[in-house]
């Protein structure tokens, strides 16, 4: 999937879950001030597995830091589209940010301040900058990512255990999103179960299952593909009036659904 249909996937589940309006779920409330942070942070966090890749797009977005912590996530996670597109993956980035959750201090005015997700927001903010073709250069990219990261790290949700969940609500649906495609992902790395040669004359188990132990269910196809716009423009529709409509509600108080 691409990266710009990766960070509005992640946005739309953070909105879906944690926005109270009737066009989401609920199912993790959150104030509509952080229904904006929220989303901000899990549409960085939605591009997080691919820092596998030392030569991909995420990796040059707060040069030289990214591409740093690219290779050597790379060499950790044995290369692109497997530890960190796998269950154990998931599982260490939430523990991680579990970890930086923890981490806050009290400042006169602001009260409260999340000062481990916004050092980790300036990571996933630099992803989503580029993945939207947002930043330019690299002066650019830091200062955006430093600007919104204080937004967030001030104005983030009052639950203790939001940053974890926003973390690992965007690497799920991105592994979700590559499971889609004909690549898809090897999701129980590092066990790596090959496909039998006897099965591969099977066409269905062909397509799911694939030569090199990764599994797929290849439902838009190509990164790309029609279909993953079909699937991702609503999606991205979603996420912006989610967005919109809690941000006008923080902001002013006033409510479509008042």
């Amino acid at each position: 999937m691409m990266g710009g249909h990766h960070a509005a996937s992640g946005a739309a589940a953070w909105v879906a879950v944690a926005s109270t309006a009737p066009h989401a779920l609920g199912w993790y409330p959150v104030t509509p001030l952080g229904v904006v942070t929220g989303a901000l942070l899990t549409a960085g966090a939605a591009l997080l597995p691919d820092l596998d890749h030392h030569s991909g797009t995420i990796a040059h977005s707060l040069p030289p830091v990214t591409k740093i912590l690219a290779r050597l996530t790379e060499a950790v996670s044995g290369g692109h589209r497997r530890g960190t597109h796998s269950l154990l993956g998931l599982a260490v980035f939430v523990a991680l940010s579990t970890a930086l959750g923890r981490v806050s201090t009290e400042v006169p005015v602001f009260g409260s301040v999340a000062v481990g997700a916004g050092i980790l927001s300036v990571l996933l903010m630099g992803f989503a900058f580029k993945a939207l073709k947002i930043a330019g250069g690299p002066a650019r990219s830091w200062f955006l990512a430093l600007a919104f990261s204080v937004f967030i790290a001030l104005y983030a949700p009052e639950n203790n255990d939001w940053l974890p969940v926003a973390v690992g609500l965007g690497v799920a649906v991105h592994i979700v999103g590559d499971l889609l495609t004909h690549q898809g992902v090897m999701i129980l790395w590092p066990l790596r179960i090959k496909r039998p040669r006897s099965l591969a004359k099977f066409p269905v188990v062909n397509k799911l299952w694939r030569s090199s132990g990764a599994f797929s269910l290849p439902l838009i196809g190509a990164a790309g593909s029609w279909r993953e716009w079909a699937l991702m423009v609503p999606v991205t529709v979603y996420a912006i009036y989610g967005v919109t409509v809690d941000g006008l509600t923080a902001l002013t108080g006033w409510s479509p659904y008042a």
